[in-house]
């Protein structure tokens, strides 16, 4: 994941500072361990500044709304009592080259600030800090003690302290062409490695896309550069420079020029016409990442503010799904493993029942010949009633024959009442091995990230096991219902909407909320698989085209997603139940029709539908 470097902070500030200072803070909600969002109002606008602590994610940009639900965390509470009502006057960079930005706050715009918020995007290291005029910490994100920290504490009461300052040169517009040749080449080594080595405030990310815009290779060594390689990537140094010193105010470019002067070569400075437009900012993503100065761009975007919010809710999300889908599918696997051996060890309990009659036999024939039994026998021969075929049984002999056959008597009861309470014990073990099976056909369908919906979907099927007591749970929020995944949408050849269930709350809610008398409604026979609803209008009838469309999407997503055909009911919304006390997703039908699905035609569908949406 991509971090926030200090040319992307400087270009994400700049915006705020032209657009949102000053500004009101009305709100504070903190989304999760990680993330507070401000509440701004400004006399044109309103929005959320997110302020982001992530180890791999930290970041301050104006982002989406937070969820309407309870924040409950301790230091947006502190944040909250503390700034409510302020305005945020300044965003102000404390040293240079550095990333950690102070956000100012006063009563009111003109008026000296009161307190201020440090935020520091510095990696793992990164943290959020709000001080008073004296300087004193009065909360933070995170403290951090001697025994975590030999060089920097970070503990409420103690007076705040900088970071450790960087000891590489700074980089700047005074610095002539030889004196950064030389200092670049000094030491023979691979380009980008020697630059980001040469300076503070580069990244590597930043140095390989301003070499690749210069047309050469960041992995050659800067002993193979000749004289028009070092001038062309010169020039983009100072594009780079001049876009950064453009955001420094009154300690802009041209002053930055004045300085050393008698130093300066033809090459120093950009001529304008190179120089046109550098000094402003062209965000966009790259194929690896994303750029703020338009080297590798490849899908511009309008603001920083945007691509930041963009790039990093959808990494974090990614994380995030991978790590909970793991954490689901190893719960689900674990849970089948253990309901399938509880269902084998009934099964074989019923399997031995199946033998009571055979011991009360036993026990009727003994007591109809116990003239047959002699003292200290092991076991005895005697004749079935029926058939008069001998019939071997073993004896006790230490007992004699009515106590062999009172034994027996005994076993056959006890098989019989076993069978009376297992069967139904293994009618409800089965219909769970049903349910999770189910379950995990939902997450088996969520492979991977590829939008939003796809983490809300995750999230939905963890709350539903929580609430099913199959997981414990970690006290996260609850949704609500304006926070709440959708169901995948496709039309059929002839125009009519499919609706299909991602997890079991869109298939209950499918099923019996949105489905009305005209619909028609799918599933895999016999199958775990999502619930499908085909959209009718009153007075339409759905051709043989549709019905097969929908039957091939309904085998796709199923748990027969890898066989060539799959068999498909379908029938109306009104001929589908849910038992009493039925877990979600759950259902049961009647007066269906069989239509017989094919997943890898469902799969092209799929695939003709995802391009004509990227055209």
């Amino acid at each position: 994941m991509q971090q926030v470097d200090f040319t992307t902070l400087t270009a994400t500030c700049s915006e705020l500072r032209s657009l949102w200072v000053p500004a009101r803070l009305e709100q504070v909600y903190q989304r999760d361990r990680y993330t507070i969002s401000l509440g701004l109002r400004t006399l044109k606008r309103r929005g959320w500044l997110t302020i982001s602590w992530h180890p791999q994610a930290a970041r301050i940009c104006i982002a989406d709304p937070p969820p309407r639900t309870p924040d409950t965390f301790t230091f947006s509470q502190q944040l909250r009592h503390q700034l409510g009502g302020f305005a945020l006057i300044g965003i102000e960079a404390i040293a240079p080259w550095e990333r950690v930005i102070d956000l100012q706050f006063a009563r009111r715009p003109g008026e000296p600030p009161i307190w201020h918020l440090y935020v520091e995007i510095m990696g793992k290291y990164s943290n959020v800090i709000l001080t008073g005029t004296d300087n004193l910490i009065v909360t933070t994100a995170h403290q951090v003690n001697s025994q975590q920290s030999t060089v920097r504490t970070i503990q409420t009461g103690q007076p705040y302290e900088l970071p450790p300052s960087l000891t590489d040169p700074m980089p700047s517009l005074s610095e002539s062409f030889e004196r950064w040749q030389e200092r670049v080449s000094l030491i023979p080594g691979r380009l980008v490695s020697r630059i980001v080595k040469s300076y503070r405030g580069l990244s590597s990310l930043l140095v390989t896309s301003m070499v690749k815009a210069a047309n050469l290779d960041p992995d050659q060594s800067t002993t193979t550069l000749d004289t028009s390689d070092w001038n062309r990537l010169f020039i983009y140094w100072q594009k780079w420079l001049q876009a950064i010193e453009a955001t420094q105010g009154s300690r802009g470019a041209e002053e930055q020029r004045g300085t050393g002067a008698e130093e300066q070569t033809e090459f120093e400075l950009i001529p304008n016409s190179q120089l046109q437009n550098s000094h402003q900012f062209q965000p966009g993503f790259t194929t690896d990442g994303y750029n703020v100065l338009g080297w590798g761009v490849i899908k511009p975007v309008e603001t920083v503010q945007e691509l930041i919010n963009r790039y990093y809710t959808n990494q974090v999300n990614q994380q995030q799904f991978a790590q909970l889908r793991h954490q689901l599918s190893q719960k689900l696997s674990n849970i089948l493993a253990k309901l399938r051996q509880k269902a084998n060890t009934f099964e074989e309990r019923l399997h031995q029942s199946d033998h009571a009659d055979q011991y009360k036999q036993q026990a009727d024939l003994l007591m109809a010949n116990l003239s047959e039994w002699q003292p200290g026998m092991n076991a005895i021969a005697l004749p079935d009633f029926e058939t008069a075929q001998p019939v071997n049984i073993p004896l006790e002999p230490e007992k004699n024959a009515i106590q062999n056959a009172q034994a027996r008597y005994k076993r056959h009861q006890k098989l019989k009442r076993a069978r009376a309470a297992v069967e139904p014990l293994l009618t409800e073990v089965k219909a769970e091995i049903q349910y999770i099976e189910q379950v995990a056909s939902s997450l088996s369908q969520l492979d991977a990230y590829k939008i939003t919906e796809d983490l809300k979907t995750l999230e939905e099927i963890r709350e539903e096991l929580i609430a099913q007591k199959y997981l414990e749970s970690p006290d996260q929020r609850s949704r609500t219902e304006t926070d709440v995944s959708k169901p995948y949408s496709y039309r059929t050849p002839t125009g009519f909407e499919v609706l299909i269930g991602r997890n079991n709350r869109q298939n209950d809610q499918l099923t019996f909320r949105v489905a009305s008398d005209y619909d028609l409604w799918f599933h895999t026979q016999e199958i775990p698989s999502s619930h499908v609803l085909m959209r009718l209008e009153p007075g339409t009838v759905a051709e043989e085209v549709d019905l097969q469309f929908v039957a091939d999407l309904t085998a796709y997503y199923s748990q027969g997603r890898q066989s060539d055909q799959v068999p498909v009911v379908y029938t109306e919304p009104k001929h589908v139940y849910k038992p009493k006390g039925a877990k979600p997703g759950m259902a049961i039908y009647k007066q269906e029709r069989i239509i017989w699905g094919s997943p890898q035609r469902g799969f092209t569908y799929l695939m003709e539908d995802l391009a004509s949406l990227t055209k």
